[in-house]
This record gives structure tokens, sequence and C-alpha cells, in this order.
């Protein structure tokens, strides 16, 4: 289960908090009441990218292509978008 910080709580408490996400414990952080943040080991992301597609996908923000194989088109023209995307997701 997480803890939880209020945002004046978390502030004061900073080092109590890193302690515990270190120790692999999740936090949320509350703002009058309402969760706002959630502060988590990054290890359980691992950094790979079929990793991070999967919980993507989990969330629903990208889907699998219909046909094993298919090509995609781009989105985007601008060059590393997709890896940009992912890195703002963290």
């Amino acid at each position: 289960m997480a803890s939880t910080y209020s945002t004046y709580e978390a502030k004061a408490k900073l080092g109590e908090i890193i302690r515990k996400v270190r120790a692999g414990a999740r936090v949320v952080i509350t703002y009058r009441g309402h969760a706002v943040a959630e502060v988590r080991p990054v290890a359980d992301e691992g950094g790979e990218l079929a990793r991070r597609l999967l919980r993507l996908e989990d969330e629903g923000v990208v889907t699998r292509a219909k046909e094993p194989g298919a090509v995609l088109s781009p989105v985007a023209r601008r060059e590393d978008a997709l890896r940009r995307f992912l890195e703002s997701r963290e």
C-alpha cells in the first residue's frame, strides 16, 4: 500500500519519502485531499522501450498494429518524435 503525504508534508519530509521509494515503496502526494502525483522507484520501468510500449498499450495511449509486420506511416514528421513522446511520459 502506498504512503500518502500532502504537498506541505512532502516538502517538509522529502528525505523520508526518498528513503521509502528507494526501499521499493510507492508514495502518493495529495493537494487538498486529491491525489496529484505518485513517486515510485524508477527500476519498475526497466528503461526498455518494449516494456514502456506495453505499459502505454495497457493505458490505452497506443494500440498494436492489426496485422503482424504492418508498416506504420509516420504521424509526426519530426525525427525522434516517438522517443521524445515516450520520455515525456516518464
